[in-house]
């Protein structure tokens, strides 16, 4: 009889990548934040990550949230309809240009920004926010646990 361990719980990606001339991790290291951010906090099980180039990004960002310009990360939680059940938490939009760059910018690491960054989007899916201050203490104090277990520094 072969000894073989359970297998571990993992959130399903769908990864669509639109944009190829940037960096984009490994999806090792994807799934890695995602299920950190994910796992023992929602029963729903698959996610789709699309990475895209800024043109895109600033299509989104323009039409869902009203705002001029790309943005690094959108979360787009996903809702079926009454009576219908879907394994589907939501959608994150992340741009890879414009992530790489903050990352140079603030004088980080491009995988500790990407793990921010992915992190940050996926609380969002699951219910986190920012707008009042309040809010925002409890999400960025869990974005900074999640990152400090992973390895990474506090990115505040």
């Amino acid at each position: 009889m072969r000894n073989t361990k359970p297998k571990k719980k993992q959130i399903k990606i769908a990864l669509q990548i639109i944009s190829r001339k940037s960096f984009i991790p490994t999806r090792y290291y994807l799934q890695r934040w995602i299920n950190k951010a994910l796992i023992n906090r929602t029963s729903l099980t698959n996610i789709t990550l699309r990475i895209v180039n800024k043109k895109e990004s600033i299509y989104l960002n323009e039409t869902y949230r009203h705002k001029r310009g790309p943005t690094n990360i959108l979360s787009f939680p996903f809702e079926p309809p009454p009576d219908v059940y879907s394994p589907l938490l939501g959608d994150l939009v992340i741009c890879a240009e414009l992530v790489n760059k903050e990352a140079k910018q603030q004088q980080k690491t491009r995988l500790a920004h990407w793990a921010h960054l992915i992190i940050h989007g996926c609380l969002h899916l699951i219910g986190y926010d920012h707008i009042l201050s309040k809010e925002a203490l409890k999400m960025e104090t869990l974005e900074i646990q999640l990152l400090e277990e992973l390895g990474y520094e506090n990115p505040y």
